[in-house]
């Protein structure tokens, strides 16, 4: 079966989202040239264990761990300027379930996935709009200082989808990665949502 190579992050993509990458390790040069290259995703996932990149552990390398569900993420600008650098800003797709795993001889992770259902187009309700308008603000005083480019939150927008804003709101806010990674595994956009409108009102009542 279909193989899909893995970037093991300490960090959570959701459907939607931007991730900006400065690739240098062996391993994932030539994964990335071999996606962009063939245009086909790779999938990211959070590590419960071990670190970004690969270290030295004893006469092996330090074995990393990591989350069962993920994102795939798709090359969307790609730059290879120098040896032994890339650059790359990759698109959060569909969500999935690691099935079974393997590693390669060079450390590169490889999953046969389980895709998952994309969110269902659920509206904002009117009680949760604010967490729109409070996103719209933020990003607009954002722009007066950072090129559009380099914005976290990228068009389209989706102001009245209940999963689109869950997701924004989920990227930006403060918390650790293994919360951020049950708010991206939860099939209910709506009740993330609501997760996510909580912590910020939490925030903001400090």
């Amino acid at each position: 079966m279909d193989e899909t190579p893995l970037f093991p992050l300490r960090s959570v993509l959701f459907p939607g989202g931007h991730l900006p990458l400065r690739i240098f390790e062996p391993r994932y040069l030539d994964m990335v040239q071999r996606c962009q290259a063939r245009g086909e995703p790779f999938g990211v996932v959070a590590l419960t264990a071990g670190d970004e990149v690969r270290r030295r552990e004893g006469e092996g390398f330090q074995r990393e761990a990591f989350h069962d569900f993920g994102t795939l993420a798709h090359i969307a600008h790609f730059e290879h300027e120098q040896p032994g650098l890339i650059e790359i800003r990759a698109v959060g797709t569909q969500r999935f379930r690691v099935l079974d795993r393997r590693c390669l001889s060079h450390g590169l992770w490889v999953a046969r996935l389980e895709p998952l259902a994309d969110d269902a187009a659920v509206a904002v309700p009117d009680d949760l709009r604010k967490a729109g308008r409070q996103l719209q603000e933020l990003l607009a005083g954002w722009a007066e200082r950072a090129a559009a480019e380099a914005l976290p939150v990228q068009p389209p927008y989706q102001w009245d989808d209940a999963g689109w804003l869950a997701n924004r709101w989920a990227e930006l806010l403060p918390m650790p990665v293994g919360e951020r990674q049950r708010l991206m595994a939860l099939d209910n956009p709506l009740l993330r949502l609501e997760l996510v409108v909580d912590r910020l009102d939490a925030i903001r009542a400090c």
